[in-house]
């Protein structure tokens, strides 16, 4: 054997040190991933609830032009198209057309008037939930 020979077998990773650093990798992946996924789920819910003030403060506007918030019919695309009979309509109100969708891509439940005392309308996202039928009111994000 020649000195060329000895560092040629030097010069790599073994195999064993090849899994140890897989197995160090997937360990930290373990422990980091659902922290990180926890945090993305308390951001989106911070963003339903500032875009919901949002929606609450457009819905305000639009009360004051029109005189009343929209009906449960008219929804949220009052706010992007007049509705039938609407004298004082001043919008769009909100831009770019489209009636906003929460950090979910989901439609926000809005429903006038409010079926909880004190309050003239009802405007909430469904949360994490997939489907109307999954979000349980209390965990339900609303104004």
């Amino acid at each position: 054997m020649t000195a060329n020979d000895d560092r040629r077998r030097d010069a790599g990773f073994t195999l064993l040190e090849i899994l140890v650093v897989i197995a160090i990798l997937g360990l930290l992946i373990g422990l980091v991933a659902p922290a990180a996924l926890r945090q993305l789920g308390g951001a989106r819910n911070s963003v339903a609830r500032q875009s919901i003030q949002r929606i609450a403060a457009v819905l305000d506007i639009y009360r004051l032009d029109i005189g009343s918030y929209p009906s449960t019919d008219q929804g949220l695309q009052a706010l992007v198209s007049p509705p039938s009979g609407a004298s004082g309509w001043n919008g769009p109100y909100v831009q770019g057309g489209e009636v906003p969708q929460d950090p979910w891509n989901r439609p926000y439940l809005y429903r006038s008037p409010s079926t909880r005392s004190g309050r003239s309308y009802d405007l909430c996202s469904r949360g994490e939930a997939a489907e109307a039928g999954d979000a349980p009111q209390d965990r339900m994000i609303c104004n």
